[in-house]
């Protein structure tokens, strides 16, 4: 990073720290609605390396983490087909947050409030590092994909659609 600047601890930086992994911090200037298009502009990177974290809920109601390529959309359909329900369904923005205990815009898989299970795009885990959020709106965090596998136990799917 060309210019240090002191970051506050989040959930997940904690977490992250706890189990001992390498990341890199990427503070960015956050933009209302305006997705991960803005944060690879902001950090100069790929859109489709940076992760977005989507909270979803299944046909029971149980809340789940999927995690999914920037430029790339979830297919309910192909999800629920993968995880053996018949449906999900995005979750409303403040069940969201009461799940994650993040506020939406600055949801990270690390560190959620209540334990969920996570799904990750299968393509994703082929890319070098991944830029996914830190804990707070205008914060990612560099990572190896192959943590997402170590630390949440993440299960990869196919159910991506091309934005």
């Amino acid at each position: 990073m060309a210019k240090k600047e002191h970051i506050s601890e989040t959930p997940a930086t904690q977490l992250l720290r706890k189990r001992l992994v390498a990341f890199s911090e990427h503070p960015y200037h956050y933009e209302e609605h305006g997705g991960t298009g803005v944060s690879a502009r902001e950090l100069g990177v790929d859109e489709h390396s940076v992760v977005k974290t989507l909270v979803m809920q299944d046909d029971a109601a149980k809340p789940l983490m999927v995690l999914m390529h920037g430029d790339c959309k979830v297919s309910t359909k192909n999800l629920a087909r993968a995880i053996g329900c018949k449906s999900v369904e995005p979750c409303k923005p403040e069940v969201a947050q009461r799940h994650s205990g993040y506020q939406v815009g600055g949801t990270s898989p690390f560190g959620s409030k209540k334990a969920m299970p996570v799904y990750v795009e299968e393509s994703i885990l082929a890319l070098e590092t991944i830029y996914i959020n830190g804990g707070r709106r205008g914060y990612l965090v560099g990572i190896a994909p192959q943590v997402l596998l170590d630390v949440l136990a993440a299960r990869p799917v196919h159910c991506a659609l091309a934005d």
